[in-house]
């Protein structure tokens, strides 16, 4: 498998990105001042680590959720300007919903972390996150109207701790949330604009997490700190952001569409045409004085204008002539050559100053500013020199899947594409310290043309940790070269993921079980598959480990894996006891091979806009035993979503359920079911249901019964048309929702069939549900709908419309709010009990 110079495989994704952005729009000619004419060369790469050197400033933008970050005005600052521009936020959106598969919960959350990755590498803005690992205590729990809520779900403490970590670590001299603090937003989102508005005070304050400077940090004051404005007229700064780059071929909001576009699992990016748009922002809170009301006023701009503030033995001439020559590079693009013979000379006299300003007698805080500025400046020279050097690095690994103790080649390519000689290469591979590692390489020089090929063998430690998709590259090959007395390093990753995982997985089908205690099974089939990761053939005895008094036939299975990322499949029957208890427990697949065992399922994430992903987690069949009547003679028919599991989840219950094919829907008979339940928002992902729209309505009105399960109102939801009669989604949605899943709820005609049949519906239905109640209730509907429940968030009124229905020529028409895929996924217990009442509404008793 090859893996190329991550660099340069960041710029060929970033490329065929823009390219096919270009061709799809029409080139429109603009008013818009345009900067210096580059049109004869768009050597992005070089661009992008050059036009960092006219600025000394750093901002951050702080978020909750992957595509919180405001795309265009940070494509602006970071691919315009050239501000180091950083991105933090809270959690990875494991709470939210997946358009493009069926990963929830961690799963999702590892998506959208690397679909950040990946709009990042495209607006040049550095990501970072609060949350560390997967089932952080940062966690994306769902929607939340509180701030209050939020920071006591994550843990005000822990979180506020990390967040003025990485402020003393990254420095930002400008801070800006992307949300303001108002009832009108995410809970989240207001959480994390009042922890950026104190730390404004306390990442300067020295009694602030005072551990913090054992570990070698300091102190750190914010410049100023901005809010979205909320109109043109209440900003104190606004700012054209518009300008077309020929450099990118478009303009910055359209770059930073662009980035957006990689939110796949949010549906997120749109095409927008060159055209003005300002930014506009309220300056709340400042640390420098300044003459007006402009972005960077009172912030030094660049080593210019640190010159200004210093006056110490001729830095401020140096600071000054430091930043002519800085200009210059940035004026030599793209000339490759020129930028890497003097970006040598200027790296040299940059290490040599900061030599000079530890050793100033300037003031403490003045001078750990001004050294920051400095080292960031090393550190993207550093970039430009190795990129200007025409070094095309590629890396090649046997394998990127690696089990304990495997042995395997990684191979560095050194190609020189440049007119230049390159001097005194060494050559690193850097593993973790446990693992057998050959060492370095070192080349007295490689000519123009030249290509060299390095073999490093290596050896993973038997005790290595299995691969986190959060935690840093672990094979990684350093390259440094020197010229004029300098030396240039560089870091080069692997373009795609590459991970230690167990020898063996296991995924069961089901991953759960539903015990009906008023009709316990006999036996239930669970397929345990087997993957295998070692690099040769194994043997495996599998089994599961059941509650006591449970049993499975056969007891254990044993199987053979001829080769590395081969699978079996075998099928243990359980038998669970004449009486089970209600509640819930656990079923662990397991395999045992050479006196190891492995408990362990590895999901293998894949779609092309983002790296291969491995989520570990314990191979664990969640099981809960409860009351649930089932009619015998309920037929249902199943328009699926994509976005929920519900119709599995009933068939695995014994259900009679048919998933709705295009075909049937459009040609089939409907008739031949008693109810057709169509899934969360299956007017976006299903097109063929808006247009057999009319055929469903036909199904009700000829005496069919429908359960319509929620929709946003971008979702293809007509008001008047989808429905018999008129249902309008709320907007915004903030306020048409209930986020606590503990609200009260009161059963409105509780002596409804709707209510009794056939399960009896009490107030502990409504027990244990998980992340919210309900979400895009109506606001308005026809008064020929019955409204069926009441529930509301803390000190808000209660909302009506969560269950709707009503007769529709001789048959029943229900919609519904109710998160009830949720809950099936949980097994929470009254939510299959109400969802399986609302399908069977259609019976006759």
């Amino acid at each position: 498998m090859q893996y190329k110079n991550v660099r340069a495989y960041n710029l060929c994704r970033f490329c065929s990105v823009v390219l096919s952005v270009v061709l799809l729009l029409t080139m429109v000619t603009t008013t818009f001042a345009k900067p210096k004419d580059y049109t004869t060369t768009e050597d992005r790469e070089l661009w992008n680590e050059l036009k960092p050197l006219s600025t000394t400033v750093t901002f951050l933008n702080t978020g909750a959720h992957p595509d919180d970050e405001r795309s265009d005005f940070l494509a602006y600052l970071s691919r315009g300007l050239g501000v180091k521009t950083a991105s933090l936020i809270a959690n990875r959106g494991e709470g939210g919903q997946n358009e493009i598969g069926n990963e929830l919960g961690d799963a999702l959350g590892i998506i959208r972390s690397n679909e950040m990755i990946e709009a990042s590498k495209i607006t040049g803005v550095k990501a970072y996150h609060l949350s560390n690992t997967t089932s952080d205590p940062i966690y994306d729990f769902g929607f939340s109207k509180s701030p209050d809520e939020t920071l006591e779900k994550w843990g005000e403490e822990l979180t506020y701790e990390r967040f003025i970590r990485f402020i003393r670590t990254y420095k930002p001299d400008i801070v800006m949330p992307s949300f303001r603090n108002v009832d009108s937003q995410h809970g989240h989102h207001r959480a994390i604009t009042i922890l950026s508005e104190r730390a404004f005070e306390d990442a300067a304050n020295p009694n602030v997490f005072p551990e913090h400077f054992e570990e070698g940090l300091s102190t750190w004051q914010i410049k100023k700190l901005y809010l979205p404005a909320e109109s043109k007229e209440t900003s104190t700064t606004s700012i054209e952001i518009g300008n077309y780059d020929p450099i990118y071929g478009m303009t910055y909001p359209q770059l930073g569409e662009m980035s957006r576009y990689m939110h796949k699992s949010q549906g997120m990016g749109r095409d927008i045409p060159v055209e003005p748009r300002q930014v506009h922002l309220e300056l709340v809170k400042t640390s420098v004085e300044s003459n007006n009301q402009e972005l960077f006023s009172g912030i030094p701009y660049d080593f210019r204008e640190w010159g200004q503030l210093i006056n110490y033995k001729g830095l401020s001439n140096q600071l000054s002539q430091l930043q002519e020559k800085l200009d210059y590079l940035v004026s030599l693009y793209p000339n490759r050559e020129s930028v890497y013979n003097e970006s040598l000379l200027v790296l040299d006299e940059i290490q040599k100053l900061i030599t000079k300003v530890r050793k100033a007698k300037l003031n403490d805080s003045l001078k750990e500013d001004l050294l920051h500025k400095l080292e960031i400046k090393e550190s993207q020279l550093n970039d430009v020199i190795f990129i200007s050097s025409n070094l095309e690095v590629t890396l090649s690994i046997d394998t990127n899947v690696l089990t304990r103790g495997e042995e395997v080649t990684v191979t560095v390519e050194l190609l020189n594409n440049g007119s230049q000689r390159i001097k005194h290469i060494q050559t690193t591979l850097e593993t973790p310290a446990q693992w057998f590692n050959e060492g370095i390489v070192k080349l007295k020089h490689l000519d123009p043309g030249k290509k060299e090929r390095l073999q490093f063998k290596i050896t993973v430690s038997e005790d290595e940790a299995f691969y986190h998709p959060y935690k840093e590259d672990f094979i990684k090959s350093l390259i440094t070269f020197k010229d004029k007395g300098v030396e240039v390093k560089s870091l080069i990753e692997f373009e795609d993921t590459v991970a230690v995982l167990p020898k063996l997985s296991l995924s069961t089908q089901p991953e759960s079980i539903i015990v009906n205690t008023l009709d316990i099974q006999e036996e239930i089939p669970v397929t345990v598959k087997v993957k295998n990761y070692a690099s040769k053939g194994t043997s495996a005895t599998v089994s599961l480990n059941l509650p006591e008094g449970w049993t499975s036939n056969p007891k254990q299975k044993d199987v053979f894996l001829e080769e590395r990322l081969s699978e079996k499949e075998v099928i243990l029957n359980i038998k669970p006891p004449k009486h089970v208890k209600k509640g819930e427990f656990n079923i662990t697949a397991k395999a045992e091979t050479d006196g190891e065992i492995f408990d362990n399922t590895v999901q293998e994430i894949s779609y092309d806009h983002i790296n291969n992903e491995y989520f570990i987690y314990q191979s664990t069949i969640k099981a809960a035993a409860f009351d649930l009547n089932i009619p015998d003679q309920l037929k249902v028919g199943y328009i699926e979503s994509g976005f929920d599991n519900i119709a599995n989840h009933l068939i695995d219950l014994g259900f009679d359920v048919t998933k709705l094919s295009e075909t049937e829907l459009s040609r089939g008979d409907l008739s031949i079911y008693d109810t057709i339940v169509v899934g969360i928002r299956a007017n976006l992902s299903r097109p063929d249901l808006v247009e057999n729209n009319q055929s469903l309505l036909d199904y009700v009105r000829n005496g069919g019964h429908v359960v319509m399960q929620y929709h946003k109102p971008g979702d293809n939801w007509d008001t008047i048309r989808t429905p018999p009669y008129p249902i309008k989604i709320g907007t915004p949605s903030i306020r048409w929702r209930v986020t606590d899943e503990t609200a009260p709820v009161t059963m409105l005609n509780p002596d409804h069939k709707l209510f009794n049949y056939p399960n009896k519906i009490t107030e502990s239905d409504w027990d244990h549900w998980v992340q919210e109640r309900g979400l895009y209730f109506p606001m308005e509907w026809d008064k020929k709908y019955e409204t069926f429940v009441s529930m509301g968030d803390p000190n808000e009124e209660p909302l009506t419309s969560g269950i709707l229905m009503a007769k529709y020529g001789q048959g029943t028409y229900l919609y519904t709010s109710l998160v009830f895929y949720r809950q099936l996924d949980h097994q929470v217990a009254g939510g299959y009990r109400i969802f399986t009442n609302l399908i069977s509404y259609g019976l006759e008793q």
